[in-house]
């Protein structure tokens, strides 16, 4: 766990992206980074809670117990915040959501495991607002068919097609720099007190994790899955119009 995949070392704190071991790729160098690694490990712990989830489920019991009982808690909660949002389309990206929901969120309070959130890294947070934007793109094409997309950047009038183009291609960037810079902030400044007041953090550095990982987190994984659930709202009620 070194080479900053754990923030906390023995004698320093590291918030920077490190490579722990490299590949060639078709003549390119590829690394694996400590944002690889981490990703990895949210991975799994959410492929573990799924399976265990799902067995569980598959044999639940009319008294449930406590693990079942979070389940139930977790899907019903994702389930009412999205279609509290989107409405009769909240049954076709429930699980889109849902998903991005709880890896954004593991990912953001894995800083208090010592870990370094993989949000952190702007190419894990650009990577899911790729993913959103593309979604937007696809629902738009479907609901609005090119002419409507094309009339949509003419409004209202077509001299103002080339910034409604650059204000939708804007949409991926805010939200991943959102994510990013929010979650970043928390990392350098949790790093800046254990590396210069390293004598005297103790205890006390506990409130700065539960807002910056917890609070914060939480809040910010809010904020980029209502944006998505809004902007694909969006894209399709355009459409029926």
């Amino acid at each position: 766990m070194g080479y900053g995949i754990l923030m906390a070392a023995d004698s320093e704190v590291d918030f920077m992206i490190h490579g722990l071991f490299s590949y060639e790729l078709f003549g390119q160098t590829v690394w694996i980074t400590t944002s690889h690694m981490c990703i990895l490990l949210v991975m799994l712990l959410l492929l573990v809670f799924s399976v265990v989830a799902n067995r569980k489920i598959k044999h639940a019991t009319e008294v449930p117990d406590t693990f079942q009982n979070i389940v139930e808690l977790i899907v019903e909660k994702l389930d009412g915040m999205v279609e509290s949002t989107m409405g009769s389309n909240a049954k076709y990206f429930a699980n889109y959501v849902g998903t991005i929901f709880c890896f954004i969120l593991l990912s953001n309070i894995s800083g208090l495991l010592g870990l370094r959130p993989p949000t952190a890294d702007y190419g894990t947070t650009f990577a899911l607002a790729l993913m959103t934007f593309s979604i937007i793109t696809f629902q738009k094409f479907k609901h609005q068919h090119v002419s409507g997309v094309i009339k949509g950047l003419c409004d209202p009038w077509p001299i103002w097609a080339p910034i409604n183009l650059i204000g939708d291609c804007a949409i991926p960037v805010s939200m991943s720099l959102r994510l990013f810079a929010n979650v970043l902030s928390g990392v350098v400044i949790e790093a800046l007190v254990y590396t210069l007041l390293s004598k005297f953090a103790l205890i006390w550095p506990a409130a700065l994790h539960v807002y910056f990982d917890l609070f914060s987190g939480a809040i910010q994984t809010y904020v980029f899955c209502m944006l998505t659930m809004t902007y694909v709202n969006q894209a399709i009620e355009d459409g029926e119009f």
